[in-house]
């Protein structure tokens, strides 16, 4: 699909008159990182939206992210909706996934149904310089980890890296922080984070809730970065719980 002078590659299942759930993938993730909810989504009766972002997966090379905004992201799943003639959707966010999510809620209130989201950042913290930097390292020196980013972003697998990497780079320098703008979110939100989180403290998590008018928290005891491929069997049914009970239409 042509989304703002850019091809992405966008995935659609289920019913076509169900209830839309949009995915959101991870920083270095695709469609393909959703392969455990996606079928369990469409069998409650959803309709699932998930695509790669632009430099992602099967979506078209990208020069640079516009970390940690995200507005070109923000801008193009607006437009995914509305190429779909999709009024309402349900977000779940992982990780830059989940941050996407905060921000296009905050800005498209009467777009968005409800919000799950999965190890997100909403301000720099201490902890994601090392992480940031073990990602490094595991790309230099790892062939398994190398394979798996070909795999899911074909031959542009380097620079999906170092697009990812040096968006994040020097974060520390920035006075980012989304709180005030997390008040203006008015639909149901889980917050949700592995007590284990490589790439966050728990009160990060924390801090996200308290800063959502009425959001729910669930800090995951023994589960990390990785969560809902790693944990899916409790992952799913807490999701599918939470969609159920904020369901639209």
């Amino acid at each position: 699909m042509l989304v703002n002078g850019h091809n992405l590659y966008v995935d659609r299942h289920g019913p076509e008159d169900g209830p839309v759930v949009m995915l959101l993938h991870h920083g270095l993730g695709s469609v393909r990182a959703w392969k455990e909810q996606i079928p369990r989504l469409v069998q409650a009766g959803y309709q699932v939206v998930a695509f790669d972002r632009w430099g992602y997966g099967g979506s078209e090379a990208r020069p640079a992210l516009d970390l940690p905004t995200f507005a070109t992201d923000v801008n193009d799943l607006l437009t995914i909706l509305n190429e779909y003639k999709i009024q309402r959707a349900a977000l779940v966010g992982h990780s830059d996934g989940g941050t996407i999510a905060l921000y296009f809620a905050a800005q498209h209130p009467a777009r968005v149904s409800s919000v799950v989201t999965v190890a997100a950042h909403i301000y720099f913290e201490p902890k994601m310089v090392p992480a940031i930097l073990d990602i490094e390292r595991s790309f230099e020196i790892d062939q398994r980890f190398r394979i798996g980013l070909r795999h899911a972003h074909g031959d542009k697998y380097e620079s999906t890296f170092h697009n990812w990497f040096d968006g994040w780079q020097g974060i520390e320098s920035l006075s980012w922080d989304m709180r005030p703008i997390l008040a203006c979110i008015p639909c149901p939100v889980l917050v949700v984070q592995g007590e284990k989180d490589e790439h966050a403290t728990p009160g990060h998590a924390k801090d996200m809730a308290e800063a959502i008018p009425g959001a729910e928290l669930w800090l995951v005891p023994g589960a990390g970065h990785m969560l809902p491929q790693e944990h899916a069997d409790l992952f799913n049914p807490r999701l599918l719980q939470f969609l159920e009970r904020h369901r639209d239409g």
